[in-house]
């Protein structure tokens, strides 16, 4: 049976599954007649174990998304990640998102887990996921430690899932866009398209998208009219990903560090590099309320 571990106040019941990256299996709004789910739900008789990609949320460490098969080089070294999900050319999300995670403290409206990765390569690390209700938010709380002996580019990012697209309502701005090619890596960057703003609240494109935004303020708001339920996300976060496929029953808005390949884009934007011992942190904010 599936192992998961409940936070609850008057306002958001959220399950953690350790086993299973250290991701959420759900996260419902309490504050109406019935619970509404703000991120996909796996069912409670889900009978197998269940992917990653099938969670409410996933931790991304460390780096986000997609990265060049080739791999790539830092300090003058080349380091080349195994590819690490079936039918996948690229090495993708690093790999917290495939380990099982360690409770390290758990009471009614919080729990941390810890994993260690120091055998890991090319990225040697130990990190810290904490899940804290307060009020309408649940506060998720990332680091990363390299424990490696050598300095590299490191990145978070979290991979929320959210129901309902069609009747969904979009509103995060951002200055560009990393337009992706038939592989699913970057082509290069653009000012972004009338048809993908989302300052002000707009429903999400009916024929999909599948890039990296940058420029983000870390505010975002997602709008559910017919369910009656919004939900904000706040991140010390740059970049997000909007994942929007066609005919499906779920969409992702991701805050992540960095754009899609950042290890293999000039500059390595928005990667942050760790010397030995160095952590990485960043916070992420997700606020349910009633419309």
């Amino acid at each position: 049976m599936l192992h998961r571990l409940t936070l609850q106040n008057d306002r958001l019941l959220a399950q953690v599954v350790p086993d299973i990256g250290g991701g959420l299996a759900r996260l419902d709004w309490l504050g109406g007649a019935e619970p509404v789910p703000l991120l996909r739900a796996l069912p409670e008789d889900f009978a197998s174990t269940p992917l990653p990609g099938q969670l409410a949320c996933f931790p991304l460490l460390p780096w986000s998304n997609r990265m060049a098969p080739t791999g790539f080089e830092f300090g003058g070294v080349h380091h080349v990640p195994a590819p690490n999900r079936a039918g996948e050319p690229c090495p993708i999300h690093g790999d917290g998102w495939q380990q099982a995670w360690t409770p390290a403290a758990h009471d009614g409206t919080s729990l941390t887990l810890t994993l260690d990765r120091a055998d890991a390569r090319p990225f040697s690390y130990s990190a810290t996921l904490r899940y804290t209700l307060a009020g309408e938010s649940l506060v998720v709380e990332l680091s990363v430690r390299n424990a490696g002996a050598v300095a590299l580019p490191f990145g978070i990012g979290l991979h929320p899932w959210m129901p309902d697209p069609q009747g969904a309502f979009l509103q995060a701005g951002a200055t560009g866009v990393w337009l992706s090619g038939p592989d699913k890596l970057p082509l290069g960057r653009e000012p972004v398209p009338d048809y993908w703003r989302f300052e002000r609240l707009r429903s999400l494109p009916w024929d999909g998208v599948d890039h990296a935004f940058e420029g983000w303020n870390g505010a975002a708001r997602i709008a559910w009219p017919r369910r009656g339920v919004s939900l904000q996300v706040q991140a010390d976060m740059d970049y997000f990903i909007l994942y929007v496929p066609p005919g499906r029953d779920f969409f992702c808005f991701e805050p992540v560090d960095h754009p899609v390949n950042a290890h293999n884009l000039p500059g390595y934007p928005g990667l942050t590099v760790l010397a030995p011992g160095a952590t990485l942190e960043r916070r992420c904010v997700f606020r349910g309320s009633a419309l």
